[in-house]
């Protein structure tokens, strides 16, 4: 059963930070979307900004920028190596992590074995993460034991066959909360229809007004290697 990532994103209206990767509906391209949200100001302050292949983060008005060192990072880089075209989108600056494994000939788990969640008690936010190669992808969270900062827990889950019209939507927070929970459980199975333009404005659309801060979405012709990019961002 496949959800309607609408409905989803319109049932919570904190899910802070989330990936979506899947297959189009006509079956010819990946699909990755990532958003970002945002509760207090310094959060909230930021836009996604094109940078080479990839896009980083970056503040929308640099005097308010208080603390940068889990808001500035670059969610999206991609990697060429043999041949092959790796696509690596996160929540943090695991990206570079993962980036550098990869170059190295580690595997994508293997690459996040040296990461943990952020450090950002009591929330203790999951790292999570996308590797797209092909059609095929793989999605992983690390983090606390329910938590508890003293144990780690990671998770990984491949997509080898992606269905046609068909994604998975993992997102850092279950819901809103103080502290706020986790995600729990596996990536859930959702819906994707329509090209890049109706994809990215249902996601865009859906999200909770107050806190939505920026949108990136890519369809990847994998025949090609070919991609196109939308980015919405709050502040422009």
């Amino acid at each position: 059963m496949n959800y309607e990532l609408a409905k989803l994103l319109r049932e919570n209206s904190y899910p802070g930070r989330g990936i979506v990767i899947g297959r189009s509906e006509d079956g010819r391209h990946a699909v990755i979307a990532y958003f970002i949200m945002g509760r207090s100001e310094n959060s909230r302050n930021r836009i996604f900004t094109e940078d080479g292949e990839g896009i980083r983060t970056q503040a929308y008005d640099p005097a308010k920028l208080t603390d940068p060192s889990l808001i500035i990072y670059a969610p999206v880089r991609v990697l060429h190596r043999d041949g092959r075209m790796m696509t690596i989108v996160t929540n943090g600056d695991q990206t570079d992590t993962v980036y550098d494994g990869l170059s190295q000939g580690l595997d994508f788990s293997q690459a996040l074995r040296s990461r943990t969640f952020e450090p950002d008690g009591p929330n203790y936010t999951p790292r999570i993460s996308g590797l797209v190669e092909g059609l095929s992808y793989t999605l992983s969270i690390l983090k606390s034991a329910d938590g508890d900062p003293s144990s780690v827990r990671r998770y990984t889950f491949e997509y080898p066959e992606p269905l046609a019209g068909q994604g998975h939507f993992i997102h850092t927070y279950r819901c809103d909360g103080n502290p706020l929970p986790s995600f729990e459980g596996e990536p859930e199975p959702v819906a994707i229809r329509g090209g890049i333009d109706a994809f990215s404005r249902e996601i865009w659309e859906s999200l909770n007004e107050d806190n939505r801060v920026s949108l990136f979405v890519r369809f990847i012709e994998a025949d090609s290697g070919r991609w196109e990019t939308r980015i919405i961002n709050r502040y422009q």
